[in-house]
């Protein structure tokens, strides 16, 4: 710990590492969210300042409890390191998203804290912590089997080199604290996140306008919306992360920078892009946000193929409302979604398989019974007669999806239904090839990419591996040797850690909700 702590106060402007290598988180969250951080490619000249603006008078303070926040609420986890900084006499607060989250009655994806401590401080207090983050540096506090993220009012000042904003200075009038927590508040991406919640007084501080926003359920940056996302382009995918999740609509301003600014997420960096990407279709709320993606014209950057697909579905800019129930891929991620929450996600390969499946569908169209049979020679694990017996139960009563699914042939033999669905699990993982490796050619456009490549470059050869592990069921299960489910309920800490026998069974899951709905208990079929 004391050498860390020295690397801190020797290395403020330079570039001090993660804590010490024996002892080094192992993707501390779903991609590491500060070392991808650190990554980053940062623009180093300067644009236009924004000066902001001392107005307290819509400055709120709410009495927590009243609004139905309770400390009952927050982890056991981060309770602890709450109270610990609080008994250290340090002030310490519930920031972000989870204070939204709160207040919306939902289970929060994670709890940040801020607390005027130093990072210095905040290593001394806790044996498990570690300092990570060039650009905006935090400390990952371990405790009970969880990850805690504080961070220090202080960092940001000192290691902000592309912030946007100028502040005045306090006023006479205004405290200490006030200010304080003022500056931090107008430093967030958007209102809604702007809100900081002190368990130990039972207070909610508004200074950004953020509980008004909450009631007319908007999505409305701090300051500007041109410079908020010109300071961070990021930002333009949270705001369509949050807006998917919770259901809330873009205030207009907010709206026209995307539309604007939209092509600048090609600036960062791969790691980052995928773990937005992870953030909004592993949560539950994937649907929605491709929706919104579409919409606003930006899944063309990210997910080609998909937008084309889309378009070709007749999904028109600015409809309002999905209609999942005719369209395969959105009643794929609504299906996905309902066994996803903000609190068990999915790896990332499971979203990612079902993307290149369904990319299969559309360049190759099948029918229900090979799709049916498909699924179960995953789910009992390559063994092929198995998975046709319990295809042929059922399949009569499959929806029709268009292109996807074609017309079934009931007089099928074995053998060529064996094959069929071989080859369709050749197809996807040649599918999962092009995801990776190809680039949308340079004569298509955004609004009319071919089907069979991809600019999805931000996907890692080893998550491409972990993918390919789906189709792949007889490496780890020779044929024959299946043994059925014991429990159908997901285990989702094997879920979220990407064991493939549990992501397999999700991908399965979905697909056979997809094509059945409520028809038919696909895994309750008699013997």
């Amino acid at each position: 710990m004391g050498r860390d702590i020295w690397r801190y106060r020797r290395g403020l402007g330079a570039s001090f590492k993660i804590l010490s290598c024996h002892d080094r988180f192992t993707q501390t969250r779903a991609f590491g969210t500060a070392q991808v951080e650190e990554r980053v490619h940062v623009e180093q000249e300067r644009v236009h300042v924004e000066q902001v603006k001392f107005d307290n008078s819509k400055w709120r303070a709410f009495n927590s409890s009243y609004l139905g926040v309770q400390r009952s609420m927050i982890t056991a986890s981060t309770w602890a390191v709450l109270t610990i900084l609080r008994d250290s006499g340090s002030d310490v607060y519930l920031v972000g998203g989870c204070v939204r989250d709160l207040l919306l009655k939902k289970i929060p994806k994670d709890f940040d804290i801020v607390t005027n401590a130093d990072p210095v401080q905040i290593i001394k207090r806790f044996r498990r912590c570690h300092l990570v983050g060039k650009r905006f540096p935090v400390c990952l506090v371990q405790t009970r089997g969880s990850i805690v993220e504080v961070a220090s009012f202080g960092t940001l000042e000192k290691f902000g080199k592309r912030e946007l904003r100028s502040f005045p200075q306090r006023p006479p009038y205004c405290s200490h604290a006030d200010y304080v927590r003022w500056k931090d508040c107008m430093r967030r991406d958007f209102t809604i996140n702007g809100l900081m919640y002190d368990p130990f007084a039972n207070r909610i501080y508004d200074y950004t306008g953020g509980m008004e926003d909450i009631k007319m359920a908007k999505v409305r940056t701090v300051m500007s919306a041109h410079t908020s996302f010109e300071e961070d382009c990021a930002r333009i995918l949270r705001a369509f992360r949050v807006a998917g999740r919770l259901g809330f609509e873009f205030t207009s301003d907010t709206a026209c920078a995307i539309e604007d600014l939209s092509r600048s997420i090609l600036k960062l960096h791969k790691a980052r892009l995928m773990m937005e990407m992870h953030y909004m279709l592993a949560y539950g709320s994937a649907e929605a946000t491709l929706c919104l993606l579409k919409e606003y014209g930006v899944l063309e950057t990210l997910l080609p193929v998909q937008a084309a697909y889309l378009s070709s579905q007749g999904f028109k800019r600015h409809e309002k409302g999905c209609y999942s129930q005719s369209n395969m891929l959105l009643t794929l991620l609504s299906n996905l979604d309902k066994l996803l929450a903000s609190d068990r996600p999915c790896d990332s390969s499971l979203w990612l398989g079902l993307l290149a499946f369904h990319s299969t569908l559309v360049n190759m169209p099948q029918d229900a019974l090979v799709v049916t049979t498909f699924s179960f020679y995953l789910y009992y694990g390559g063994y092929l007669q198995k998975a046709m017996d319990s295809a042929r139960k059922i399949f009569q009563v499959a929806k029709k999806f268009s292109p996807e699914i074609v017309e079934a042939d009931e007089s099928k033999t074995d053998v060529l239904l064996a094959n069929e669905v071989l080859n369709l699990a050749s197809a996807a993982r040649s599918s999962l090839v092009s995801m990776v490796d190809n680039k949308v050619p340079s004569t298509a456009t955004s609004e009319n990419p071919q089907l069979h490549g991809s600019n999805v470059d931000f996907i890692s050869k080893t998550t491409h591996a972990k993918v390919k592990k789906i189709f792949c069921v007889l490496e780890d299960n020779d044929e024959g040797t299946w043994k059925t489910r014991t429990c159908l309920d997901i285990n989702y800490k094997l879920l979220g850690s990407g064991v493939i026998q549990e992501v397999r069974y999700a991908f399965v899951k979905t697909v056979l909700d997809t094509l059945y709905a409520d028809t038919v208990d696909a895994f309750n079929l008699p013997n």
